[in-house]
């Protein structure tokens, strides 16, 4: 079970949560493969912590869907299944439409400069080829409008919803930037609606955003 060796290891955390960290982010970016069986003892040596903390850690990660854990014999990477797409991104796209929606009747001009900042991030990382970079920028937009909505309910399910979708991510992001211009431009018509206060546009659009995406990595697995 090859892990990395040169990561910098986040300071300030206790072991179960250091383990917990990185060992999720090894997952959502695939350096722990779907299906991969992981090795406490192994991970510990990595990490620098006792078995303890990793068997912690696996624990959380698998209240998160990320591993399955069978006492006695093992742990593995859960694996990412096709049909999951549809479920994760259509309960998403609901979520985020309603932010949307609220913050469109609350939102002030302050903010909409920072949504269209963040939105020129986005397309100068796609016109520049920076997958990994535009996909930083377009969940900063996102998640800045669950922020202004002032929902905590939308804010833990839609963080809890984005590790599994930041996994398909990385899945898509192997392949071409073909659509993304068409995010860009989606966020920009959000952008518009918000100036507008049109709560209906902004649901609407929001919701297009990643039924859109869906639908395309669908096709691509």
């Amino acid at each position: 079970m090859p892990v990395p060796k040169n990561f910098v290891s986040p300071a300030r955390m206790s072991a179960k949560e250091r383990a917990f960290s990185q060992i999720q982010r090894w997952i959502i970016d695939g350096t722990l493969q779907p299906g991969e069986k992981l090795i406490d003892a192994e991970l510990a040596e990595s990490l620098g912590v006792s078995r303890t903390p990793i068997r912690e850690a696996f624990q959380l990660l698998e209240v998160q869907g990320l591993v399955s854990t069978h006492p006695g014999k093992e742990t593995k990477v859960t694996e990412i299944e096709k049909d999951d797409i549809f479920k994760m991104y259509s309960t998403m796209a609901v979520l985020q439409a309603l932010a949307a929606e609220i913050t469109a009747k609350i939102i002030v001009p302050d903010q909409i400069e920072q949504l269209r900042a963040i939105n020129l991030e986005f397309a100068d990382s796609i016109k520049s080829g920076q997958a990994y970079q535009a996909m930083e920028a377009d969940e900063q937009f996102h998640n800045l409008i669950v922020e202004l909505s002032d929902n905590p309910y939308i804010a833990t399910f839609s963080a809890s919803l984005q590790i599994h979708i930041r996994r398909f991510k990385y899945v898509f992001l192997k392949q071409p930037i073909t659509a993304a211009q068409t995010s860009v431009d989606e966020h920009a018509r959000i952008i518009s609606a918000f100036e507008k206060k049109d709560s209906e546009l902004a649901h609407n659009v929001m919701k297009q955003n990643f039924i859109r995406p869906m639908q395309e990595l669908y096709e691509l697995l």
